[in-house]
């Protein structure tokens, strides 16, 4: 279970590496451009509901963090679709994973 770190906040949001590694991709693509957005998660039942919403923006510290050493191989049409929430009005936000897999080298 890998962690996104955002500023200096003590609240780090847990998601599993292998959604971490393909938002990041997504993140950081939005972000390279200049281009800020919101970004909204749900806490589930097990941590009280509701949700949380951040503004991302390329001047402020944000940190990935994986469990494991190993890159999954990440799927090009989950990341598009992560891009097209974050360029929407509601901003990013968890998308199931299609299983029709295009891989790519997110690097």
């Amino acid at each position: 279970m890998g962690k996104l770190i955002y500023n200096s906040s003590a609240r780090e949001l847990e998601i599993d590496d292998r959604t971490l590694a393909h938002l990041r991709v997504a993140i950081l693509n939005k972000l390279r451009r200049s281009e800020s957005f919101a970004m909204t998660w749900e806490h589930g039942l097990e941590n009280g509901s509701g949700r949380t919403t951040i503004w991302l923006h390329e001047s402020i510290p944000l940190q990935f963090v994986f469990s494991g050493n190993r890159q999954p191989k990440l799927n090009r049409l989950w990341v598009e679709q992560f891009l097209l929430s974050a360029n929407s009005t509601g901003g990013l936000h968890w998308v199931p994973e299609p299983e029709q897999q295009e891989e790519f080298d997110g690097d």
